[in-house]
């Protein structure tokens, strides 16, 4: 039997930099307003870190340690166990037994569960997200115009900031905002479910918005 998954739209507040409102914008509900589902965003959330993963560590084995290629002691006649090398994993500056060797630390999902993953993200940080029209009201890159916007939109915490950063009412906002610590800026292209989970403010603008709904509801 097929799950019912059908949710009403989300009306939320459109609003400039400086926190006015310029009006309503409608989100889909088939993306901002799931049922979150922690088990999925589990497997996104684990996914995106094991793909991180270098996977470079790398020990030698006996066979690549330089040296070793005179027999230490003669085999019989010292009491002492016999051996063949020095470099044997038994001594000191020996190999390595079973070392870690540069592997792919890649996991898949399939692409319904990345979906859903981002949508159970979006939603459950949906009261601490606000919609901005654009970042156009930054004429000069100055951190200190980025610091008050924030003060203005009442962004507090890790801030993440959903915007395309080549869009021309966007021009400044990059210079402005990379000198802040607590302040992240992502593409809509880029979105995922670590940078979501970990902010406690979300500011989005209207566009990026668009791009995302166009994206994940289906």
């Amino acid at each position: 039997m097929t799950k019912n998954t059908k949710t009403e739209n989300k009306t939320v507040k459109l609003l400039s930099t400086q926190g006015s409102e310029l009006g309503q914008i409608n989100l889909e509900g088939s993306v901002f307003g799931v049922e979150p589902n922690t088990h999925v965003m589990y497997l996104a959330l684990k996914r995106q870190l094991n793909n991180a993963r270098a996977g470079l560590a790398s020990a030698k084995t006996r066979a690549e340690v330089s040296g070793g290629g005179k027999k230490p002691w003669k085999q019989k006649g010292t009491g002492r166990a016999r051996a063949g090398s020095l470099r044997s994993p038994l001594f000191r500056g020996g190999g390595v037994i079973f070392g870690p060797k540069p592997r792919s630390y890649e996991t898949e999902l399939p692409q319904k569960a990345r979906k859903l993953a981002l949508k159970s993200a979006l939603s459950a940080k949906l009261e601490v997200m606000t919609v901005v029209k654009d970042f156009s009201e930054i004429t000069e890159a100055k951190t200190k115009a980025m610091i008050k916007i924030l003060k203005d939109l009442n962004a507090q915490g890790k801030v993440l900031i959903i915007a395309d950063l080549s869009a021309e009412e966007n021009k400044n906002l990059q210079l402005s905002a990379r000198n802040i610590p607590s302040v992240k800026l992502l593409l809509p292209t880029n979105l995922n479910v670590k940078d979501i989970v970990e902010a406690d403010t979300i500011i989005a603008t209207e566009s990026a918005i668009n791009f995302i709904t166009e994206r994940l509801a289906k």
